[in-house]
């Protein structure tokens, strides 16, 4: 990494695998967590009372009627209930640590999206971690700030007034929270992937669980590391 004349701290890598190596390995490991998912059912008992005094049997299941209880709705039946999300295998994904690192910053900006998608990428024990994969032309991060944590010791602790992504930037997370221009905000995850699979290109006080980063040259201005 060279300080250019305009105090930029540069890293120009030709493989994605060489600034896997520069951004994560060197960072101490950034790993994934698969975010749980839960499914939601429930039945409401018709109790029904006879004129004589006497129980009469209950409606059958198949033809019971489905009567919600004022001020609720039903709620959905299997059939209807969403599909679980399934990622699909990443085979060109490198290799990943855990847990997440947590990345943040002042605002994000994604230029040329390609595509967003829920993928498995492969862990370093063996298993394979679900993510969610942005795949864009490039990604500037303002207010850089990078948390790496393992189970013991001191976490890494990585800060710079900008970082910028260019050329087949790869984004594999397990989590984003965001607020968008308008102040709504925003929760995404690899179980809850963005409708129609697309991102605003601007997004503010953003915070990512960050499973790793793969791109073609990778630039920060005033970085600073430190042990916390």
């Amino acid at each position: 990494m060279t300080e250019t004349p305009s105090g930029r701290h540069s890293a120009h890598t030709p493989g994605r695998l060489a600034i896997v190596a520069v951004l994560l390995v060197a960072l101490g490991g950034i790993g994934a967590a698969r975010a749980p998912g839960s499914n939601l059912g429930g039945c409401i008992p018709l109790l029904m009372a006879c004129p004589s005094g006497e129980q009469t049997p209950p409606p059958s299941p198949k033809t019971a009627p489905v009567i919600p209880l004022p001020g609720t709705s039903p709620l959905p039946s299997a059939a209807t209930a969403p599909a679980p999300v399934v990622g699909i295998p990443d085979t060109g994904a490198p290799t990943f640590t855990l847990p997440a690192a947590q990345l943040g910053g002042s605002s994000i900006s994604i230029a040329g999206l390609h595509s967003v998608r829920v993928v498995t990428v492969p862990l370093a024990n063996g298993t394979r971690a679900t993510a969610l994969k942005i795949v864009a032309d490039a990604v500037t991060v303002e207010d850089f700030l990078l948390d790496v944590r393992k189970a013991t010791g001191p976490s890494l602790v990585t800060t710079a007034a900008r970082m910028e992504l260019r050329g087949n930037v790869q984004v594999y997370l397990d989590s984003l929270t965001a607020t968008l221009i308008d102040g709504t905000g925003l929760v995404l995850g690899a179980a809850t992937p963005p409708p129609g699979n697309e991102l605003p290109p601007t997004l503010l006080r953003v915070t990512l669980g960050l499973v790793g980063v793969t791109a073609s040259t990778i630039t920060f201005t005033s970085p600073h590391q430190s042990l916390q």
